[in-house]
């Protein structure tokens, strides 16, 4: 069965799901603050964030970044603020409303997150018989074939535990279960963590081309600052309890903020900006000689 026969009978099945409002912010937050205790995470933070851009979170360590996707996905009740997304407010919606969004978006923790008892294509199948249970078992095997080999990983991984896989393939493996329901949002917490450098940038690559191809939107949160030179369109900063800025990197190097300039100005953060510029000359020079 084609992708495309894939795909209708998924937006078949999908009928009977509420439909919910497009925008060209599918996330918009206002206000929102997360509080554990006395301890405050956020408070009064503000984001949109962009149809089609990779957005990369960064932040030092307690800033909240993994609070914050979880707010937005639903699994932390802030204590305030209102979460938009696709233009429902994720906190106040009704049960209804709130599978219609959830249907479309996908979700990658750290580590992969996969059940070590399920193959990997029982894994991808997961979310597809939770929204889908009508689906028989041969169409989700061939979908969850299709999605494994769409990540990039060989056919015969889908048979395979994850035990059996090492880590940039559990990674890939969880990217597959993440894209089980053809969303339009992607949700990725430290994707290339753990990974050695080839590693990470092939997974990189990976998801720059399924960016582009699929037309998603991804919220990513990383600490690797090859990822945000290589792929992020804009990137989000955490401290103070807030998004005290957002813009592409050059317009953050414009701030006096001290994190950032530490984050941003680093002997690490040069290194990567370097190796960024010789990659593009590289593709230029590749590019006139072709």
């Amino acid at each position: 069965m084609s992708a495309q026969d894939q795909s209708d009978h998924i937006a078949e099945a999908a009928e009977n799901i509420p439909d919910v409002e497009d925008t060209d912010y599918p996330i918009r937050i206002r206000g929102l603050t997360n509080a554990f205790g006395n301890f405050v995470v956020h408070e009064h933070l503000d984001l949109d964030v962009r149809k089609g851009e990779i957005l990369g979170i960064v932040g030092g360590s307690g800033t909240g970044k993994s609070v914050l996707m979880r707010s937005i996905i639903g699994l932390q009740r802030p204590s305030e603020g209102a979460i938009d997304v696709f233009g429902r407010d994720i906190v106040e919606a009704e049960p209804d409303e709130e599978i219609g969004v959830r249907s479309r978006w996908g979700v990658l923790f750290q580590g992969g997150a996969l059940f070590s008892t399920l193959t990997v294509a029982e894994n991808v199948q997961v979310p597809l018989k939770q929204f889908y249970p009508e689906l028989d078992q041969e169409l989700l095997d061939e979908i969850a074939r299709y999605k494994v080999v769409l990540t990039g990983l060989p056919e015969n991984a889908a048979a395979k535990f994850p035990s059996e896989l090492s880590g940039g393939m559990k990674k890939r493996a969880g990217l597959a279960r993440a894209l089980a329901l053809d969303p339009e949002l992607l949700f990725l917490d430290e994707p290339t963590a753990g990974l050695d450098p080839v590693g990470a940038a092939k997974f990189d690559e990976l998801l720059r081309e399924l960016t582009d191809t699929l037309g998603l939107t991804v919220f990513l949160i990383t600490h690797d600052l090859d990822t945000l030179y290589a792929i992020c369109d804009r990137v989000a900063v955490l401290a103070d309890k807030k998004v005290i800025a957002i813009g592409t990197i050059p317009e953050l190097l414009q701030t006096d903020h001290p994190w950032i300039q530490e984050y941003f100005n680093g002997p690490r953060s040069r290194a990567a900006a370097e190796s960024h510029d010789r990659g593009k000359a590289l593709d230029k020079t590749a590019g006139e000689g072709s």
